[in-house]
Protein backbone atom coordinates (compact mmCIF):
# COMPACT_ATOMS: atom_id res chain seq x y z
CA UNK A 1 0.00 0.00 0.00
CA UNK A 2 1.27 3.56 -0.83
CA UNK A 3 2.23 6.34 1.51
CA UNK A 4 0.19 9.56 0.99
CA UNK A 5 3.61 11.17 0.58
CA UNK A 6 4.24 8.43 -2.28
CA UNK A 7 0.56 9.25 -3.55
CA UNK A 8 1.52 12.59 -4.13
CA UNK A 9 4.81 11.74 -5.83
CA UNK A 10 3.55 9.89 -8.27
CA UNK A 11 0.56 12.46 -9.31
CA UNK A 12 3.07 14.82 -9.41
CA UNK A 13 5.63 12.83 -11.76
CA UNK A 14 2.25 11.93 -13.93
CA UNK A 15 1.32 15.39 -14.27
CA UNK A 16 5.19 17.09 -14.81
CA UNK A 17 5.63 14.23 -17.67
CA UNK A 18 3.20 16.96 -19.69
CA UNK A 19 3.51 19.94 -17.87
CA UNK A 20 5.14 21.56 -20.78
CA UNK A 21 4.25 25.76 -18.97
CA UNK A 22 5.78 25.01 -15.95
CA UNK A 23 8.86 23.62 -17.46
CA UNK A 24 8.78 26.65 -19.93
CA UNK A 25 8.91 28.66 -17.01
CA UNK A 26 11.56 27.29 -15.53
CA UNK A 27 10.03 25.70 -11.94
CA UNK A 28 11.03 23.23 -10.39
CA UNK A 29 9.65 20.94 -7.64
CA UNK A 30 10.94 20.77 -4.60
CA UNK A 31 8.32 18.94 -2.53
CA UNK A 32 5.14 17.46 -2.81
CA UNK A 33 3.23 15.55 -0.04
CA UNK A 34 -0.85 14.94 0.54
CA UNK A 35 -2.44 18.54 0.46
CA UNK A 36 1.10 20.18 -0.27
CA UNK A 37 3.52 21.35 -2.96
CA UNK A 38 7.01 23.69 -2.49
CA UNK A 39 7.74 24.76 -6.48
CA UNK A 40 10.92 27.15 -6.99
CA UNK A 41 11.84 29.26 -10.10
CA UNK A 42 14.66 31.70 -10.07
CA UNK A 43 13.67 35.10 -11.39
CA UNK A 44 15.60 35.45 -15.09
CA UNK A 45 15.61 38.47 -17.44
CA UNK A 46 12.73 37.18 -19.88
CA UNK A 47 10.43 36.88 -16.64
CA UNK A 48 10.40 40.81 -15.85
CA UNK A 49 8.68 43.41 -17.03
CA UNK A 50 8.81 47.35 -17.93
CA UNK A 51 9.64 48.04 -14.49
CA UNK A 52 12.76 45.67 -14.53
CA UNK A 53 11.02 43.49 -12.43
CA UNK A 54 9.13 40.22 -12.21
CA UNK A 55 6.03 40.15 -14.36
CA UNK A 56 2.54 39.37 -12.20
CA UNK A 57 1.78 36.37 -14.58
CA UNK A 58 5.30 34.69 -13.77
CA UNK A 59 4.75 34.72 -9.87
CA UNK A 60 0.81 33.84 -10.42
CA UNK A 61 1.91 30.93 -12.67
CA UNK A 62 4.25 29.46 -10.13
CA UNK A 63 1.30 29.83 -7.07
CA UNK A 64 -0.83 28.47 -9.50
CA UNK A 65 1.30 24.93 -10.22
CA UNK A 66 2.32 24.84 -6.73
CA UNK A 67 -1.16 24.34 -6.07
CA UNK A 68 -2.14 22.13 -8.97
CA UNK A 69 0.68 19.79 -7.76
CA UNK A 70 -1.38 20.44 -4.17
CA UNK A 71 -4.58 19.53 -4.95
CA UNK A 72 -3.73 16.60 -7.18
CA UNK A 73 -1.49 15.11 -4.56
CA UNK A 74 -4.33 12.73 -3.94
CA UNK A 75 -4.34 10.67 -7.56
CA UNK A 76 -7.70 12.66 -8.47
CA UNK A 77 -7.59 14.99 -11.21
CA UNK A 78 -8.44 18.43 -9.89
CA UNK A 79 -8.21 21.96 -11.39
CA UNK A 80 -8.77 25.44 -10.14
CA UNK A 81 -12.35 26.88 -10.19
CA UNK A 82 -11.36 30.05 -8.72
CA UNK A 83 -8.53 32.09 -7.36
CA UNK A 84 -6.84 35.43 -6.35
CA UNK A 85 -3.67 36.75 -5.77
CA UNK A 86 -2.11 39.75 -3.57
CA UNK A 87 1.34 41.17 -4.66
CA UNK A 88 2.65 42.34 -1.68
CA UNK A 89 6.70 42.97 -2.90
CA UNK A 90 8.63 42.93 -6.42
CA UNK A 91 10.63 40.25 -7.30
CA UNK A 92 14.04 41.00 -8.73
CA UNK A 93 16.18 39.75 -11.16
CA UNK A 94 18.02 36.60 -10.02
CA UNK A 95 15.59 36.44 -7.02
CA UNK A 96 14.69 32.51 -6.34
CA UNK A 97 10.91 32.56 -5.40
CA UNK A 98 9.53 29.57 -3.16
CA UNK A 99 6.05 29.03 -3.80
CA UNK A 100 4.76 26.62 -0.64
CA UNK A 101 0.98 25.77 -1.28
CA UNK A 102 -0.78 24.03 1.87
CA UNK A 103 -4.78 22.74 1.70
CA UNK A 104 -6.63 24.80 4.08
CA UNK A 105 -9.58 22.44 3.88
CA UNK A 106 -11.20 19.76 1.56
CA UNK A 107 -14.96 18.53 1.65
CA UNK A 108 -16.38 16.30 -0.62
CA UNK A 109 -15.18 17.62 -4.57
CA UNK A 110 -13.88 21.43 -3.56
CA UNK A 111 -10.97 22.39 -1.62
CA UNK A 112 -8.90 25.75 -0.63
CA UNK A 113 -5.09 25.96 -0.96
CA UNK A 114 -3.46 29.23 0.40
CA UNK A 115 0.21 29.44 -1.74
CA UNK A 116 2.87 31.80 -0.21
CA UNK A 117 5.83 32.66 -2.56
CA UNK A 118 8.67 34.30 -1.01
CA UNK A 119 12.20 35.06 -2.13
CA UNK A 120 15.35 34.08 -0.79
CA UNK A 121 15.40 35.98 1.91
CA UNK A 122 12.29 35.12 3.24
CA UNK A 123 10.62 38.38 2.22
CA UNK A 124 6.96 37.99 1.13
CA UNK A 125 6.23 38.35 -2.28
CA UNK A 126 2.89 37.60 -2.91
CA UNK A 127 -0.03 35.31 -1.47
CA UNK A 128 -2.47 33.21 -3.37
CA UNK A 129 -5.55 31.43 -2.66
CA UNK A 130 -7.20 29.01 -4.79
CA UNK A 131 -10.49 26.92 -4.49
CA UNK A 132 -10.02 23.55 -6.57
CA UNK A 133 -12.94 21.14 -7.95
CA UNK A 134 -12.32 17.49 -8.55
CA UNK A 135 -13.44 17.11 -11.78
CA UNK A 136 -12.78 12.85 -12.04
CA UNK A 137 -9.89 10.50 -13.14
CA UNK A 138 -6.76 9.47 -12.14
CA UNK A 139 -3.15 9.96 -12.89
CA UNK A 140 -1.95 6.71 -12.73
CA UNK A 141 -3.98 3.27 -11.74
CA UNK A 142 -3.64 2.41 -8.22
Amino acid sequence: MMTPKERAEKSAASMWANDEASKWFGMEIIDVNEGRATLALTIKAHHCNGHGICHGGVSFALADSAFAFACNSRNVSTVGQHTMMSYMAPGRLDDRLTARANEVTLAGRSGIYDVRITNQDDTLIAEFRGVSRAVGGRHFDE
